[in-house]
């Protein structure tokens, strides 16, 4: 049997990257999946390459209330209560503290904090108990990196509700982990206020420094959320899982 069969899973930020990969391969193991994200063009051709009558894909922001409502509703009404939800929405926007305007700051922290928060609040009365959340931090919540003071509170932050929401929900045996990726190939590293030649400069530079002198791909980073969602990591509660070659663990000479 497969570890997700039949289960009901939501991957936020699903139409690309980290969720497209990982809304694959709940579908290869059997789970039935609801994607959300900003861009309907973006879901219609991941449902597309996708290609199961498992995956069905709404158009919601998570840092709209009226979205997460719908997001959960809509998710119920097709495929009935949620086993899993899958938040791996997230924004960076990068710029010294000098040029970080309060709209930048908000828009980050009502994606990457915000709107996760509430929209466990919307899902817990639809989720089966023993249940299991998997939230995309980012290993900027344990690193200082230039211009990346806010994204990385931000996911210092979720780190944060990690721990203090599985407290409240050990009655319903919910988990909650967080799994951490460091630099990977995803569209958010076409950060607004990096021109592409910078983008591409930050890559080659952190691949450099990783002991793996590369960076990761959403695959790998997906089947570590895989893992925090199944019952194979039913002894994890309100940890993080470091995917990021090892670039925060060593240092080599």
């Amino acid at each position: 049997m497969s570890r997700f069969q039949d289960k009901v899973c939501i991957v936020t930020g699903g139409g690309s990257g980290i969720g497209l990969a990982a809304a694959r391969l709940f579908l290869a193991e059997g789970a039935k999946v609801m994607i959300s994200g900003r861009t309907k063009e973006k879901l219609d051709k991941a449902c597309e390459e996708l290609g199961s009558d498992r995956v069905h894909s709404i158009k919601a922001d998570i840092s709209v209330a009226a979205d997460r409502k719908a997001l959960v509703s809509e998710t119920v009404k097709t495929f009935g209560k949620i086993d899993i939800l899958h938040i791996n929405s997230g924004i960076a926007k990068a710029a010294p503290i000098e040029q970080m305007t309060e709209q930048m700051y908000d828009e980050v922290f009502a994606i990457n904090l915000k709107g996760p928060y509430f929209l466990i609040q919307a899902a817990l009365p639809e989720m089966n108990d023993g249940g299991s959340i998997v939230l995309t931090g980012s290993i900027s919540n344990q690193i200082g990196q230039h211009s990346l003071s806010a994204y990385g509170a931000s996911k210092a932050g979720l780190r944060s509700v990690a721990r203090m929401l599985s407290t409240e929900l050990l009655p319903r045996k919910i988990r909650i982990n967080m799994v951490s990726p460091g630099v990977t190939q995803t569209p958010i590293l076409n950060m607004p206020g990096l021109s592409a030649d910078q983008v591409q400069s930050m890559i080659q530079a952190l691949a450099s420094q990783n002991p793996m002198k590369r960076i990761g791909q959403p695959e790998e980073v997906a089947k570590a959320a895989l893992f925090l969602a199944s019952d194979d990591s039913s002894y994890m509660l309100g940890t993080e899982l470091i995917v990021d070659g090892g670039f925060t663990q060593l240092q080599l000479t």
